[in-house]
């Protein structure tokens, strides 16, 4: 497998002791001083060597071709685009929800625009106003108090990606996958998305409705997930430029971080474990030897360029690696210089609770794994600053 490199091998001095971990915590590597040095996937050379100077380049061979490298070794191909047949129907609606503070609403959709077909809800707050207004599209459940949203502005979605693929090992043949598969198909073939692929590819198809709905600002569309659905989120993004801004919370190994690192989760555990199902076969060929992986995370975020991306993670979720996820930010940089843009900014890890970045920012948060105020509150001020026209 031949694939560009990055011209400086990449290892960092040790950080401090291995941090105490809770009792019972995964098996892995959490010494710093053990992370071996590592070359990175120059995301700025094209397979064929040729280096890319601009955005043209950028945008006409080199994104598609990441694009590809993503689905072939990685999420998978989806089967489908956007069903010709795909329908909706508002099926719940409350114009004096929360107390006459927000309108409330349920539209579900159907994918091949059948009510026995496979379908999933949409779940909307939105606040009262007399023009279009930016969201929050939310996969999975929205487990948020609204109110500081509503106040900023800015609507909830959740989307239930999980109605039309379930979060199991043998969700294949009911699910949204085996819907598309030729007849006879009870599992993936190869190079087929997995679950990541198919949750992503319906956060795409909850964009289409949002598109047509009126109440909702489509050009200011904000994409969240969390942990599992946080590494969704990025790869729904990276693919529909649709989406202004991704956000991605503790989203871990398969999500934002630099795997060669093999700190805490790693591919290993990801594509021969438990959670296998959620990514292309073709994965698991990686997992002894995850140098010969032709990706690594940071052309994920680069993906973005030159829309603006969040990566968010806990100090004591050490199974996410925070370090790793800062560093996959950081490469992104030299992508975004291309479009004029700052990406990361920053060379160093920010102290605990320190926010960083300009189109792609990061913060490291005290606690665990999770989402809290403080994360919303930096992720609505990074949407005030890309969205609107005063700072927060």
């Amino acid at each position: 497998m031949r694939f560009a490199l990055m011209a400086v091998s990449l290892s960092y001095p040790l950080l401090g002791q291995m941090p105490q971990l809770p009792r019972d915590y995964p098996k892995g590597q959490y010494d710093e001083s053990k992370v071996p040095k590592y070359t990175l996937p120059d995301p700025l050379t094209l397979r064929h060597g040729k280096k890319v100077t601009d955005a043209k380049t950028w945008n006409g061979e080199r994104r598609p071709e990441l694009i590809q490298l993503f689905e072939t070794y990685v999420y998978g191909r989806a089967m489908v685009g956007r069903p010709k047949d795909l329908t909706w129907e508002v099926v719940a609606e409350d114009r004096h929800g929360m107390g006459g503070k927000a309108i409330t609403k349920t539209v579900k959709l159907y994918i091949v625009g059948k009510k026995d077909g496979p379908a999933m809800e949409l779940a909307f707050i939105l606040p009262l106003a007399a023009k279009p207004v930016p969201v929050f599209l939310i996969a999975g459940n929205a487990r948020l108090n609204p109110k500081p949203v509503l106040d900023r502005g800015y609507g909830i979605i959740a989307c239930r990606i999980d109605q039309i693929q379930a979060d199991a090992p043998n969700g294949y043949a009911a699910g949204i996958r085996g819907y598309f598969a030729p007849p006879g198909q009870t599992e993936p073939g190869a190079e087929e998305w997995g679950a990541i692929g198919a949750w992503a590819w319906a956060l795409s198809r909850a964009m289409d409705y949002i598109e047509t709905d009126r109440a909702i600002d489509a050009q200011k569309v904000c994409l969240h997930g969390f942990s599992r659905y946080g590494k969704v989120a990025l790869w729904a993004g990276a693919q529909d430029r649709r989406f202004a801004i991704t956000f991605s919370g503790d989203s871990g190994c398969g999500g934002a971080v630099i795997v060669r690192r093999g700190y805490g989760e790693t591919i290993g555990d990801l594509a021969t474990g438990r959670f296998s199902y959620w990514f292309d076969k073709r994965l698991k060929d990686y997992a002894g030897d995850v140098d010969r992986l032709p990706v690594d995370w940071h052309e994920l975020i680069a993906l973005y360029a030159p829309r603006p991306v969040y990566v968010a993670t806990a100090e004591e979720d050490y199974w996410g690696d925070p370090r790793g996820s800062f560093l996959a930010a950081e490469n992104a940089d030299p992508v975004y210089r291309l479009f004029g843009e700052v990406g990361l900014g920053v060379d160093d890890m920010p102290p605990v609770d320190i926010p960083v970045g300009d189109f792609i920012g990061y913060h490291n948060r005290s606690g665990e794994h999770g989402q809290n105020q403080y994360d919303w509150g930096q992720y609505l001020n990074f949407a005030d600053r890309h969205l609107k026209s005063k700072q927060p």
